[in-house]
């Protein structure tokens, strides 16, 4: 999984823009302008944060070295992965969509039902 792949996903989400208040190197991923993905590709392997629920955080880190605490985030509720081949693919789309899905579900019902 490539990160052309990943922002290509992450930007089909409904309502989903990509932005770049950090640096032109970082392409961040909102929705409402809320931050659901940071995709970066500054150091030699690609890698995307993402948020997570914190006890699935844990789990995911265990089970793949690939998967690290947040970079510099909340590393209870961020996780950042190497996009290094390591982690299946479409594991790694369905870490984006849990991303998106928790950071939706802290929206506003009225958006929530309008984002559907």
């Amino acid at each position: 999984m490539g990160p052309q792949e990943v922002s290509a996903h992450a930007l089909s989400l409904p309502a989903a823009v990509e932005d770049h208040p950090f640096s032109p190197e970082i392409d961040v991923y909102k929705v409402e302008g809320k931050i659901f993905a940071l995709l970066s590709t500054m150091d030699r392997t690609p890698c995307v944060s993402l948020k997570c629920d914190p006890e699935l955080a844990l789990h995911l880190r265990h089970e793949h070295p690939a998967i690290k605490p947040g970079y510099h985030l909340d590393k209870r509720h961020w996780n950042t992965v190497l996009l290094d081949g390591s982690v299946p693919d479409d594991e790694v789309l369905d870490l984006v969509d849990l991303s998106y899905e928790r950071v939706v579900a802290g929206l506003p019902k009225a958006v929530r039902l309008r984002l559907g």
